[in-house]
């Protein structure tokens, strides 16, 4: 079990540019649903390049309870799945730690069950909302018994004969998407779903790469997905790439420090994925990607950040779903660039591990960069010296954790968080991975 006990660390100017060729962890939204897509199956599902941290290991650990069996071999984890409704009820609480992606996705798959379930999670986890996906699943005929705001724990007993579901979604949110597709998948019909704004797409990917019938279609600025209901999957292979927002600390990094160069070998480059990276080549940022494959059904490729004077920029809201993950680390981007930057419509990061909003404009207040919130905006004044010195309060949300240590090294003085715990739920060997480039990050 991890620590209870805070584990504070200090990031400083580093006395060398950055530098090194490496590879990240394995994307944490493909290996979660890898792991329950291979429980769905019939027949053995072989993973590679699966993130073994905290997150993925807690969905590994609920699909055993649900039945599936899951066994590392070498390198690769196997799953050996119990088919379309052959999942069990499980003989213990299913604690989901940390990970909002794991508990939003198994409610979809527990909803079309017929058996009683009950999902906590740690202090974090039990005070993020559920409600957005507990009402869409009501559909299914299950029913839900929560704490107040639809907070964990969560008690789901799953639908006797469940319906299939029609809905659009009044956010983009690919969690609640990706819910409704699992829940789908044990009703007979037909199963749709409506999205304002394209979100990422691994879902539908992986259901097909496993042999579901689903289509997609475009509809004014969003999309229509339909799933036919109670297929027969069969094990696949997957190949997962490297992760897109695991990668986005080590690149950036080497964009604020002078003279650093640093690769990133196989990373995701899913174009719904890649906002963070669109934003920096229009803020002037030196990113070459090589080795353009495809791999598991997901383009992959090599990508190389070299030092940039960078300018402020103007993020339009339509591409939130695309990057939602990276705003901590482009907020901290834009404290560094040139001029005042505006990022539009961010209501979804309230939502996140904290508030990622406030806690965002919060590291960077308290580390002398002048923000401002309007309304779901993140206003960032950037352009002057960059003072450091502060003291960053994490809120166990790893996201905040890594940028404000990827801050300090540009900052006149030391940056410190209060707790590097929760960076090992999606980038386990963070803190060792940057001090192999050069980076400047001690424990406090």
């Amino acid at each position: 079990m991890e620590s209870a006990t805070p584990r504070p660390h200090r990031a400083a100017r580093p006395a060398q540019p950055l530098t090194g060729s490496i590879a990240v962890p394995g994307d944490k939204s493909i290996s979660h649903r890898a792991l329950m897509f291979g429980a769905l199956a019939v027949g053995r599902t072989r993973i590679s390049g699966l993130l073994e941290g905290e997150d993925v290991l807690r969905t590994a650990a609920a699909m055993r309870a649900l039945g599936a069996d899951i066994s590392r071999d070498g390198a690769d984890w196997v799953v050996s799945g119990r088919g379309i409704g052959g999942l069990t009820e499980p003989a213990d609480v299913l604690d989901m730690g940390n990970s909002g992606t794991a508990a939003r996705l198994l409610a979809g798959i527990l909803a079309t069950h017929d058996f009683y379930s009950v999902m906590t999670g740690d202090a974090s986890l039990r005070n993020r909302p559920m409600r957005r996906v507990i009402e869409p699943l009501k559909s299914t005929g299950a029913q839900f018994f929560s704490r107040e705001g639809g907070r964990l724990p969560l008690t789901i007993i799953g639908a006797r004969d469940a319906l299939p579901v029609s809905y659009r979604l009044p956010v983009a949110s690919a969690q609640v998407k990706s819910a409704i597709l699992l829940a789908g998948l044990n009703a007979p019909g037909i199963t749709e779903v409506e999205e304002p704004e394209p979100t990422r797409d691994h879902s539908e990917n992986m259901l097909k790469h496993f042999g579901a019938t689903i289509s997609v279609a475009s509809v004014g600025h969003g999309r229509v997905i339909r799933l036919t209901g109670q297929p027969e999957l069969r094990g696949a292979d997957v190949a997962v790439p490297g992760d897109p927002s695991s990668a986005a600390f080590p690149l950036v990094a080497a964009l604020l420090v002078p003279g650093s160069s640093v690769t990133v070998q196989g990373v995701g480059l899913n174009p719904l994925r890649t906002g963070l990276f669109e934003t920096l080549r229009e803020m002037g940022a030196a990113l070459e990607v090589t080795n353009q494959r495809i791999e598991g059904g997901e383009p992959v490729g090599d990508i190389t950040a070299t030092y940039t004077s960078l300018r402020a920029v103007d993020v339009p809201a339509r591409r939130a779903p695309s990057m939602i993950d990276e705003y901590p680390i482009l907020a901290v981007v834009c404290a560094a660039a040139k001029g005042s930057s505006r990022l539009r419509g961010l209501h979804e990061l309230r939502v996140k591990e904290s508030d990622r909003l406030a806690a965002t404009a919060a590291l960077l207040r308290v580390n002398g960069v002048h923000v401002e919130i309007e309304d779901d905006d993140l206003i960032v004044h950037g352009g002057g010296n960059l003072p450091g010195g502060g003291l960053v309060e994490t809120h166990m949300d790893h996201r905040l954790a890594m940028s404000a240590l990827v801050l300090g090294q540009v900052t006149g003085q030391p940056v410190s968080i209060d707790d590097a715990r929760f960076i090992d739920t999606s980038f386990p060997g963070f803190l060792r991975l940057m001090r192999g480039l050069g980076a400047r990050v001690e424990a406090a």
